[in-house]
């Protein structure tokens, strides 16, 4: 597929170039600087054979078949919460959104975002949209590129897919670093963008996938961070166990009412095997911490984008040190 330049000037117009039929633009407040216009983001929307789904394997808790109905010959699959949803219409996405931000410089030390929706989201109406991640990670000053991948799509079910699977998540990563390769134009970065250490980001119903990924992905020596952004609903033991084998790393969970109760059942877990972690807001994701930041009256379905500040991804980009773009 052809790259489209999307620029912080005139961000909301590029996008409808980058993808038709979405009406959502984010609108950036700066337009330049002193010495010019700013670097222009470069976004694309690749096809994974390694993207979640489709997915015809198993439910890993369960061990019955994920496409569990068939309806004359069209499979399905039965959402705990959202009934029955069918493969053709809700599992069937492999597109990913590839971004590389303006100024973005493969020669410092850098990283890759990996970015999980949540439940009842699409690339382009939500990631892109709603949810303004494009516009946080340029808007702030790490030097990352963006992945993020399309999971069930618009509906309420946080399957995991192939990152279900052992190394599934490894996979991925080695497919997104030809799509990174290709989106900078350039073939012999490939190894170095496989290389880059991952932050791994998850919404709401993200973390199911997010569980997986960082303990039986195969990432493990190449995980920086975890942010979990109102985004533990079950899975506790696996986050508890990731924390456990990844001290290198940092861990964050920002959460408001809706998550509260599993971020405590999480935070009883650490403290029942003397893991120390803290309740106050970082000022900065060190390698090793732990921390947890209660916002309560804080909407849900808003929370990537209002939340103990506004844009908090940027806010989170800015406080992993060693990475400025």
């Amino acid at each position: 597929m052809s790259d489209k330049a999307i620029s912080r000037r005139s961000f909301g117009q590029s996008l409808t170039r980058l993808v038709a039929f979405c009406t959502l633009g984010a609108q950036t407040a700066v337009a330049g600087t002193a010495k010019g216009p700013l670097p222009k983001m470069k976004a694309g929307l690749y096809h994974f054979a390694s993207a979640p789904f489709p997915y015809k394997g198993i439910e890993p808790k369960t061990g019955a078949k994920f496409l569990d109905v068939s309806d004359n010959g069209r499979p399905g699959h039965t959402a705990p919460r959202g009934g029955v949803y069918f493969e053709d219409q809700t599992y069937s996405d492999n597109r990913v959104l590839v971004a590389l931000p303006g100024g973005f410089d493969l020669g410092k030390k850098a990283a890759i975002v990996v970015y999980f929706h949540g439940n009842q989201a699409t690339l382009q109406r939500d990631v892109i949209g709603r949810q303004r991640v494009l516009d946080q990670l340029q808007n702030s000053n790490i030097n990352a590129v963006l992945i993020a991948p399309q999971f069930a799509f618009d509906a309420l079910d946080s399957s995991a897919g192939r990152f279900w699977q052992n190394d599934g998540f490894a996979h991925f990563m080695a497919e997104a670093a030809i799509a990174l390769a290709d989106l900078i134009g350039a073939q012999n970065t490939r190894n170095k963008f496989a290389k880059l250490p991952i932050i791994l980001v998850a919404f709401s119903g993200g973390y199911n996938p997010a569980a997986y990924a960082v303990t039986v992905g195969g990432v493990a020596k190449r995980m920086m961070g975890l942010v979990l952004l109102d985004a533990i609903y079950s899975e506790t033991d696996r986050f508890v166990a990731w924390i456990k084998a990844s001290r290198h790393a940092f861990f964050l969970s920002a959460y408001s009412e809706a998550s509260e109760e599993e971020n405590a059942v999480l935070e009883r877990k650490l403290r029942s095997g003397r893991i120390v972690y803290s309740t106050e807001t970082p000022n900065q994701l060190l390698p090793g911490s732990i921390s947890f930041v209660a916002t309560p009256g804080v909407e849900h379905e808003d929370y990537v984008t209002r939340a103990w500040v506004d844009d908090p991804l940027t806010w989170v980009f800015d406080r992993v040190p060693g990475l400025a773009r």
